[in-house]
C-alpha cells in the first residue's frame, strides 16, 4: 500500500504548480459522484481553493438521483463549489439531428454525454480562468474505458497513475463518504451501467494484471484485446508526416 499522506503533498503540489505555472485563478472538473471524480476534487480543493465542481446530468435517471446525491454529498463534505448544469436536452437534441441523417448504434449515442461534458467544462474554465482536472485512473486508461475527446481530455490528471484498488484505497484514507466507496463503479451512461459489466471483467483482475502481469486466462484475453483494440485513444491523431517518415 502507498503512503497516502506522503501522495497527498506529491498531489496538491503537483495541483498548485499546474495552476501557477497556466497563470489560472482556480480549477473546474466533473463531480460525476463517482470514485475519480471525488478523488480528483478533494484534492483540488486541498491545493486550490477556487475549485468548482460541475455536475452535469445529461438524460439516465441515476444522474439525477444516486449520482447527483452522492456528487453533491461530497461537495458539502469537503466543502467544494458546485453548480448544477442539465445537458440532457442539448443531448436530446444533438442526438435528433445525427439520427435524421444517419441512425445511431449503441456506442456513438453513449459517447455524445461524456463530449457535451467536456465541452461544458472547457467553456465554463475558458470564460472563469480555470483549468480543467481529468479523473480518468490507470485502470481504465490501460483498458481504453474512457471517451475519446470526453472525459480523456484534460489540462492536467493528478490521479493518472492510481489503478482503481488505489483510488479506494486512497478515498479511505481522505474520509470520503460511504456511498462513494461502495457503490459500483459506473460512467453513468445508461441506467444500470456498470463498468465491470460493460468491460467482462472486474477492476479486481485488472489491477491483478498490472501489478503483477498476470491474472486469470480468460480475464487477460479480454484485458489484452481491449487494451489492443483502445491503442489509438492513448496517442496524440496521428499526422501524414509522422507516418511518412
Amino acid at each position: 500500500m502507498r503512503n497516502y499522506g506522503l501522495e497527498t503533498e506529491k498531489r496538491v503540489e503537483f495541483i498548485k504548480r499546474m495552476v501557477e505555472s497556466a497563470g489560472s485563478t482556480g480549477i473546474v472538473f466533473g463531480n460525476s459522484g463517482g470514485k475519480d471524480s471525488a478523488l480528483v476534487g478533494i484534492l483540488c480543493k486541498i491545493a486550490c481553493e477556487n475549485t468548482l465542481g460541475l455536475i452535469m446530468p445529461c438524460g439516465p435517471k441515476q444522474n439525477y438521483g444516486e449520482d447527483m446525491t452522492d456528487a453533491e454529498t461530497v461537495a458539502q463534505k469537503f466543502n467544494i463549489a458546485s453548480r448544477v448544469i442539465d445537458l440532457t436536452d442539448v443531448k436530446n437534441n444533438i442526438t435528433q439531428l445525427i439520427n435524421n441523417e444517419t441512425p445511431f448504434n449503441g456506442s456513438a449515442d453513449a459517447n455524445i454525454a461524456p463530449r457535451l461534458r467536456m465541452t461544458t467544462l472547457y467553456a465554463v474554465a475558458a470564460n472563469e480562468n480555470r483549468l480543467v482536472a481529468g479523473t480518468g485512473n490507470r485502470s481504465e486508461v490501460y483498458m481504453g474505458y474512457f471517451t475519446k475527446w470526453g472525459d480523456g481530455a484534460y489540462d492536467f490528471n493528478p490521479i493518472a497513475d492510481f489503478t482503481v484498488s488505489e483510488v479506494y484505497e486512497f478515498l479511505n484514507y481522505l474520509g470520503a463518504p460511504d456511498p462513494i466507496i461502495n457503490k459500483p463503479p459506473s460512467a453513468g451512461l445508461f441506467d444500470g451501467q456498470t463498468d465491470e459489466r460493460e468491460m467482462g471483467v472486474t477492476y479486481r483482475s485488472i489491477d491483478r494484471y498490472l501489478f503483477t502481469g498476470t491474472t486469470y486466462e480468460q480475464d487477460m484475453a479480454i484485458i489484452e484485446k481491449l487494451h489492443k483494440q483502445s491503442e489509438h485513444k492513448r496517442k496524440l491523431p496521428v499526422t501524414f508526416g509522422e507516418v511518412n517518415r
